[in-house]
């Protein structure tokens, strides 16, 4: 199953910016990637906060540890009430191997991605 097949129904332009989010980190595509992220996007994470998409685009493509990895989805929340969704993952190796769960809660700004709070155990 592709993260694009897990996503359902409902709130299709933001499910689609978050499928093609994790196809863009995982694919390296990240022309692609920028076109997804507000330009004042900021990912919040244990380790670290990027801010600004620039820095985060540098970042994934330049310095991130492991850049041989795959973010399958497990489950999307999305919430009626809210402009956020909720995405449960994984974060795997090249051969599968489980680096650590995930949970990102995704905010948009327009048509773009404008924040990711993520959350790991």
């Amino acid at each position: 199953m592709t993260n694009r097949d897990s996503l359902g129904d409902g709130r299709d332009r933001q499910k689609s910016l978050v499928a093609d989010y994790y196809e863009s980190l995982d694919t390296h595509t990240y022309d692609q990637l920028e076109t997804l992220l507000h330009p004042d996007f900021v990912h919040e994470r244990p380790d670290m906060t990027l801010s600004g998409r620039d820095e985060f685009i540098r970042f994934m493509r330049d310095d991130r540890p492991n850049t041989d990895t795959s973010h399958p989805i497990d489950t999307l929340y999305p919430a009626d009430n809210s402009a956020e969704i909720a995405v449960r993952g994984r974060l795997l190796s090249a051969d599968d191997a489980l680096i650590t769960e995930f949970v990102d809660i995704f905010s948009f700004g327009g048509e773009q991605i404008e924040r990711i709070r993520t959350f790991t155990p």
